[in-house]
């Protein structure tokens, strides 16, 4: 979609008055909670809300999607007095705006806007949990725990990140499970970007390769265990695609390398056409040892691919035997075992990709989880008496 001025933006076509709703985000970089954001910022729907969207550094390529969204800056410290500062600049200006609804989208954002919010006396204040927590400090944990004592509501994406935030005596009744959203064109069919072979099966990983818990490795030990194979004719012709870029590449290519994987190790970058991407593969895996909800899992599924995954965080709500398989986490040898049956059954594959496809269909398109987003604010508002009844 083209730029928006998105600071602001009036979606009153008439009837009662819009609501004045802020989200916030720490940046526009392209991780899975960036991305949400820009989702629902560009999506909610006419005529209910008047948006206005903040943020705590503009940095990141998502920034392009919208005009100058205010920034809130934190000075390198969540505590220190830029912090505070920022923290009472980002009250008054929700008050300027009299804002209804206030929805922190991350970690800085919770910690930035939710105290804002209260000191500002923002009917309803949001928070967001879209990770496991287990990649945060402890430090890091707590304290975002503590500010979601504040909040009316706290948005988790997946209900392993619920039960995460319940064991720390989180309410129940507080916390909203909300899935990712996939935009139409997830389920767009697009030419594929790497040419089929014939003879040849292929079996891709989306990951930024920035992080050690998204476990690349793991999946280059299992290829070259299915490479092994592939040798004594047990299995058919396979090349091993991965995508995504970051510091850990050349390490990664080098252990593809002293893998003895060789050319059926495809290092394909960084890419945005990620449609025509998935559309080159076969089986799609995902060898993380941490995860929320994944939005590789559910742009693959979208893709009419089954996906292979281990069995950790809210893998377990995407994927089951109908889908691809969940396999128990770190066990690398049924892994391949599981990659294997799907390159050896084309009817497998066929089958439980149409399955992938219609399970994110029904629960994943972007008009369903826009609605369960607007939803939300609409009866939160009305449980405090700052809206009518819907029909």
């Amino acid at each position: 979609m083209g730029a928006t001025n998105a600071a602001s933006i009036n979606t009153t076509r008439g009837g009662d008055p819009p609501i004045s709703l802020f989200l916030m985000v720490n940046t526009f970089e392209t991780g899975g909670s960036e991305r949400q954001f820009t989702l629902l910022a560009q999506n909610i729907g006419a005529p209910a809300f008047q948006l206005h969207l903040g943020c705590v550094s503009h940095r990141g390529p998502l920034a392009a999607h919208f005009g100058d969204v205010p920034q809130f800056p934190l000075g390198g410290s969540l505590f220190g007095w830029k912090s505070l500062r920022t923290r009472l600049n980002l009250s008054r200006h929700l008050r300027h705006h009299q804002v209804q609804v206030a929805h922190a989208f991350d970690f800085y954002a919770n910690l930035t806007l939710i105290p804002a919010a209260r000191f500002a006396r923002v009917p309803v204040v949001i928070g967001s949990h879209r990770q496991l927590g287990d990649l945060m400090t402890p430090a890091q944990f707590r304290a975002q725990a503590a500010a979601f004592r504040w909040c009316d509501a706290v948005v988790c994406n997946s209900q392993a990140a619920a039960n995460r935030l319940i064991a720390t005596g989180l309410a129940p009744d507080k916390i909203a499970v909300i899935g990712n959203a996939l935009p139409p064109e997830a389920f767009t069919a697009a030419p594929a970007a790497l040419p089929k072979r014939p003879g040849v099966l292929r079996v891709g990983m989306v990951a930024r390769m920035s992080h050690r818990y998204k476990n690349h490795s793991g999946f280059l030990r299992i290829a070259a265990q299915i490479h092994r194979n592939i040798a004594h004719q047990r299995t058919p012709d396979t090349e091993f695609v991965l995508v995504g870029d970051g510091p850990l590449r050349q390490q990664l290519e080098n252990e593809a390398s002293s893998l003895g994987l060789g050319a059926s190790a495809i290092f394909l970058g960084d890419r945005q056409d990620m449609p025509a991407v998935l559309a080159s593969l076969d089986v799609a895996v995902l060898t993380s040892d941490s995860e929320s909800l994944s939005n590789v899992i559910l742009e693959a599924m979208a893709a009419d691919l089954p996906v292979v995954a281990y069995s950790v965080g809210g893998n377990s709500e995407l994927v089951n035997d109908q889908r691809g398989a969940l396999v128990a986490a770190g066990n690398e040898t049924d892994f391949a075992n599981a990659i294997q049956s799907l390159l050896s059954d084309a009817h497998l594959r066929e089958h439980q990709g149409s399955n992938a496809r219609r399970f994110v269909e029904e629960n994943f398109s972007l008009d369903r989880v826009r609605s369960r987003y607007e939803d939300l604010y609409l009866t939160l508002l009305e449980k405090k008496g700052r809206r009518k009844p819907t029909a």
